[in-house]
């Protein structure tokens, strides 16, 4: 099998190194902005670089994995459909819902594949927690509390391109919490802080973020995120119900420490960012995709799923500006998707 990586920053070099091993996967042509960048790893791999996107589609290839800037996610998305190529991306699809609808529907026209990077779905924790849930060891579910803290906030120059907390940070615990509990989110109400560094309000965004988020079956859940999380990275889900309570995410190297004379020492070595946490997941779900691609299994997170997590995304930023309740029902793209 021969792959294309489009994008060969800190993410792409991730998934190159993880694809350049596996068994399935022959060969890999490596494209980025920066030319010298994408020569360089695929120096380091072995593996071959063209001197840009043109080349991925001309040279032939069985498949595509886009790991460039959001801003040309969706344009990319539709070249590959339109190629008749399956395509692992990571999330977003776009930092708007036109643009993802669009490029959903090019996919849906093609018949071609569409696998998002959400990969809290490949952690272990995570599918320890569904399992909890949907084997009814919990009883039922009425709250569930999630949290994403980065230690250190990103390049200045990035926020302005990221789409905001909500829509970079937070989709990954919107889209978790339906994978998890199995039941949609039908209204949320959000807030949001910038009192930290200005380089946040300058850029429109915040520093920290929480949502109280409403379920179909009536559970209560809880998002919280913030970029200025000083202890370490923390990523957790606790999930309450009327039986028995879990928690993913709690570990030795979890970034929090007890005030009780009794509670566990602090970690000696917390996590310090989503690479390293989720480093195995990252390579579950590019695995998966592998097998997708060969016809083995259905794709486990196709454009639709990641859209929903973005109407949840554009909820809790309607209900930030407007500071009111929002439903779902008033974010385009629900039931109606399919006639985009």
């Amino acid at each position: 099998m021969r792959i294309g990586v489009i994008g060969t920053g800190r993410i792409g070099t991730i998934h190159a190194n993880t694809l350049s091993r596996h068994r399935e996967v022959g060969s890999l042509i490596l494209t980025d902005a920066d030319g010298a960048r994408a020569q360089e790893l695929a120096h380091r791999l072995g593996e071959t670089a063209a001197p840009g996107v043109d080349e991925i589609f001309k040279w032939g290839v069985d498949a595509v994995v886009i790991t460039t800037a959001t801003s040309a996610h969706a344009e990319l998305i539709g070249r590959a459909a339109r190629s008749g190529l399956p395509v692992f991306c990571e999330k977003p699809i776009a930092l708007d819902l036109p643009g993802t609808l669009h490029a959903i529907a090019e996919v849906e026209t093609a018949g071609t594949v569409l696998q998002m990077g959400f990969q809290r779905r490949f952690d272990a924790g995570y599918k320890g927690a569904r399992e909890a849930v949907r084997s009814g060891r919990l009883g039922r579910l009425h709250t569930v509390r999630a949290l994403t803290s980065d230690q250190a906030p990103p390049p200045v120059e990035w926020l302005p391109l990221s789409g905001g907390l909500y829509r970079d940070t937070l989709i990954h615990d919107f889209d978790i919490l339906r994978w998890v509990t199995g039941h949609e989110i039908v209204d949320v109400y959000a807030a949001g802080s910038d009192a930290g560094p200005p380089m946040f309000r300058a850029a429109g965004d915040v520093d920290t973020a929480a949502a109280v988020l409403t379920l179909d079956d009536g559970t209560l859940a809880t998002a919280t995120a913030t970029r200025l999380n000083g202890a370490g990275y923390d990523v957790r889900m606790e999930l309450a119900g009327e039986l028995d309570q879990v928690v993913v995410g709690l570990d030795d190297r979890t970034p929090i420490a007890s005030t009780e004379p009794t509670g566990p020492p602090a970690a000696d070595k917390p996590w310090t960012g989503f690479l390293e946490r989720f480093g195995p997941a990252y390579e579950a779900e590019l695995a998966a995709f592998i097998e997708v691609v060969r016809g083995e299994r259905a794709n486990p997170c196709d454009g639709r799923e990641a859209l929903q997590a973005l109407r949840v995304a554009e909820a809790c930023e309607v209900s930030r500006r407007e500071r009111r309740a929002v439903r779902l029902a008033e974010i385009p793209g629900g039931a109606s998707a399919a006639a985009f």
